[in-house]
């Protein structure tokens, strides 16, 4: 065998197993694809290349997907030539008779009714009558329809040659009739694409017919196009056999006729004077060594990068073959249910170290604008949106209005900046403050609601009482109303970071801080991002904790409104802590006598409010007559008191959502995550899933020995040329 049929052989090998056999299609192998129209010559100029005559299509509409033909120039040890067909299903060429591959290749044609199909079918001729070279045939172009379904056709053939056509792996041989070098269809086809006509060849067939308009004043213009065909496009024009219609067999083996063809064209161009340049282009048997030449300088380039390819495929190949058969020992029955705790566990502790912020963390990044957008979407979608205030205030139109005001009135540090984790959490925070303080007494203090809570005895009931139950009566539930709020935007917050913690985890591996982490949270957050049901159980008990959280979060802060209305006063005082410019003083502990003469100091300061109210209740007159002016009275002291109360509560809402959600929550989530159980449906998704793993591990490792064993032969090949390489040198 010779050198070039043993360096197509290999790298055929390679292709059919790794391109064809693994449907990896971006592998850097070249090959030669054959178009043009139809009656230009395109079958015959195959059937030269093969050096016998024969006809794959018996129907009428022609070849309808790609026919992958590779030609082996080899002695045969019956001496005639020998026809394979590749088994698709076992990757195995099947040696049959030339009839019987005729009868298979056709019926695979016939069987696409008028369709086409990007699925080849392959055959190998080995014969010493063969050129050395491998092509796809393509369908060929059609140029009339007579019906729908006959255009149909014709548009699927053009799609499906465009896509071979756009391949830059691709050389184009370019098949077209000679004559008028304006009019040729194909090639227009192909100048779209490969502009500088790089990867090329133009084949000019039927070249006798045109011996009588040539003279020796023209004849190497016209090999060239006569102006009309780029200098830089390869170009060849050639006689291939032909006879008479009558006559269904051709009247001498083809590779006879072929050789007489091709003397026939070199005689006719070299009486006429053509340069030996241009006479390089005439003829099969220039064609067929420039072909081979090309094919063999092709396939040596292409070996470093398809060795390169196929090493960086076993690695992949490998590292993907430990993955899976970690998880698969993960996805022991026996270890389930600690794996998935120990999943959840750790996506719990990641938790900590997303709100305390991390710089890689891209997802669920959001404006404050996005956000509450998105908070209001969410809601509207989940039919809830009733059950807290919206809006701050009635007197805004919509969201857009809200949130217009938190930009340019408010100003909000950081508004427009997209950000998730522990700066998201302190910007809602200044947001849901400024929410709080839209809060107002409910309705108006009427004269017989200040009458009707002193009930009937006078001297039994205060003017302190009378407050304390008015504000109860008309203050207390639209502060509470607004606390809904605060606990559902912080809860859809939480609900937010979920994907940022998985996102966190995986992103640990290889980054520079991986070392400062456990080993465990990549590995982990793989787990749960390719295994739905470890998803939905850890993204399920989040939730739940989240919505725990919520409930007892709104609970506390009602309890603690409850208490602030029910003995305002006590509310009142205000701190007794002094902080006072005491820069450049030596710091001394305080000493027992500075204690004590502090303390009276703090205590009565802390009354001031206090005493000012009281003062306030002293001048509400007790007098009946004078009932109207302590109405008035009472009315502006319950809005003083609620104004007050109100901007303690904002001020110290952000404490509020530290103790009872946030804190909370990160204390006891990795406590409900130690916690989680498996359903029955829980269990059957994990055997479907380790049932898939199985396949896909023995499909990865039958992948992998298929690269492996490619990687051997080609490499024992390039060691055996280079061998022979030292030894001729």
């Amino acid at each position: 065998m010779s050198s070039r049929s043993e360096l197509l052989n290999v790298l055929s090998e390679v292709k059919t197993r790794v391109q064809d056999k693994l449907g990896i299609v971006d592998f850097p192998m070249p090959q030669f694809i054959i178009i043009g129209s139809q009656s230009v010559g395109k079958s015959r100029l195959i059937e030269a290349m093969a050096g016998e005559q024969f006809n794959f299509i018996s129907g009428t509409l022609g070849s309808r997907r790609p026919t992958v033909l590779e030609f082996r120039n080899v002695k045969t040890a019956e001496g005639g030539s020998k026809w394979s067909i590749l088994d698709k299903k076992t990757g195995q060429w099947q040696t049959r008779e030339t009839a019987e591959v005729m009868k298979i290749v056709g019926e695979a044609h016939e069987s696409l009714g008028a369709s086409v199909s990007h699925e080849a079918i392959h055959v190998r001729v080995e014969s010493s009558m063969c050129v050395d070279m491998q092509i796809v045939d393509l369908p060929g172009y059609r140029s009339f329809a007579s019906d729908e379904a006959g255009r149909k056709l014709m548009s699927q053939i053009e799609s499906l040659n465009a896509t071979f056509i756009n391949d830059p792996r691709n050389v184009i041989i370019c098949v077209e009739e000679a004559g008028d070098a304006a009019n040729m269809s194909s090639l227009r086809r192909v100048s779209q694409v490969d502009k500088d006509y790089k990867r090329s060849i133009l084949v000019r067939n039927k070249l006798d017919k045109y011996y009588g308009d040539l003279d020796s004043n023209m004849v190497n213009k016209w090999l060239d196009g006569m102006g009309d065909l780029p200098k830089n496009l390869k170009k060849f024009a050639l006689t291939l056999p032909h006879w008479s219609s009558e006559l269904e067999m051709a009247p001498r083996p083809l590779s006879e006729m072929r050789q007489e063809f091709a003397q026939q064209d070199m005689n006719k161009f070299a009486s006429l004077g053509t340069s030996s340049a241009f006479l390089a282009t005439v003829g099969f048997s220039n064609f067929s060594k420039y072909m081979e030449q090309r094919t063999e300088r092709m396939f040596v380039e292409a070996i470093g990068p398809v060795l390169s390819k196929l090493r960086a495929l076993e690695s992949s190949m490998t590292s993907r073959d430990e993955e899976l058969k970690e998880e698969l020992d993960n996805s022991d029955p026996r270890q389930i249910l600690s794996l998935v705790r120990a999943c959840g566990m750790s996506f719990a502790n990641c938790l900590t170290h997303i709100m305390e912020g991390s710089i890689r963390s891209e997802t669920n990044r959001m404006t404050l604008g996005d956000e509450l957008r998105a908070f209001h979407d969410y809601h509207r979608v989940l039919g809830d949106a009733t059950r807290f205030e919206a809006l701050p205030s009635s007197d805004f139109g919509g969201i857009e209005d809200y949130i217009d005001y938190l930009k340019d009135d408010i100003q909000v540090p950081t508004f427009e900046v997209a950000i998730n984790g522990g700066a998201q959490y302190s910007r809602l925070m200044f947001e849901v403050e400024t929410f709080l303080r839209f809060s107002e007494v409910g309705m108006e203090t009427k004269k017989k609601d200040v009458l009707q809570s002193f009930g009937i005895s006078m001297g039994s009931v205060t003017w302190s009482d009378v407050i304390v139950k008015l504000l109860t009566h008309v203050a207390h539930l639209p502060l509470r109303n607004r606390i809904a709020y605060v606990a559902e935007r912080v809860k859809w917050f939480f609900m937010q970071q979920k994907e940022p913690i998985v996102e966190f985890m995986k992103g640990l591996k290889g980054s520079s801080e991986e070392k400062l982490f456990s080993s465990l949270y990549a590995k982990h957050a793989k787990l749960i991002e390719e295994n739905q049901t470890i998803k939905k159980l850890v993204f399920d008990t989040f939730d739940t904790v989240v919505q725990r959280q919520l409930v007892c979060f709104e609970s506390l802060f009602k309890s603690t409104l409850q208490a602030t209305f029910s003995n305002p006063f006590v509310f009142l005082k205000k701190t007794t802590a002094r902080l006072e410019d005491c820069a450049g003083e030596e710091v001394v502990l305080p000493s027992l006598e500075d204690t004590k003469a502090r303390i009276p100091k703090e205590i009565r300061s802390r009354t001031g409010i206090e005493r000012t109210v009281q003062r306030w209740i002293g001048e509400v007159p007790l007098e009946p007559h004078k009932i109207d002016d302590a109405v008035d009275k009472v009315q502006l002291l319950v809005l003083k008191v609620y104004s007050h109360i109100r901007s303690q509560v904002c001020d110290q809402v952000e404490l509020f959502c530290e103790s009872f959600f946030k804190l909370p929550l990160l204390r006891r989530l990795e406590e409900d995550m130690n916690l989680i159980t498996l359903s029955e449906v829980d269990e059957s998704g994990f055997l479907s899933r380790r049932a898939k793993l199985e396949k896909e591990t023995a499909a990865n490792v039958h992948a992998l020995k298929e690269v492996q064993e490619c990687l051997k032969t080609l490499t024992k090949f390039q060691l055996k040329t280079m061998a022979a390489t030292t030894l001729e040198g």
